[in-house]
């Protein structure tokens, strides 16, 4: 009985010690990155989403919008990157077709 008494005594000292370090010594630094750092695989699926929400509602200028978030770039150059990471990265027909749609409009 005492075993078991001092292995919930063991796991509860472990989980205040451990949120203890956690908040107290060294806590979570929270940074505010900006779009342009995400990796390449992230980015397209934010263009991927935007291809998605111009599908839905047709407006370009909130499409381009969007877009500029990620890049300085033109939109239709941030779409092709995606485009070609989209293909190398086998993605979906029908993800593929909404990216070529969304960069047709951005010419």
């Amino acid at each position: 009985m005492i075993r078991y008494i001092l292995f919930v005594f063991a796991i509860a000292l472990g989980a205040v010690l451990g949120n203890y370090y956690a908040e107290e010594i060294n806590p979570v630094e929270v940074l505010d990155a900006p779009p342009d750092t995400l990796r390449a695989d992230y980015k397209t699926d934010y263009v991927l989403m935007v291809a998605e929400v111009y599908a839905a509602d047709q407006d370009p200028a909130q499409a381009a919008r969007q877009l500029a978030v990620l890049s300085s770039a033109q939109p239709v150059d941030t779409v092709n990157q995606a485009i070609v990471f989209a293909l190398e990265h086998s993605y979906a027909p029908g993800d593929l077709v909404l990216l070529q749609k969304l960069s047709e409009v951005m010419n």
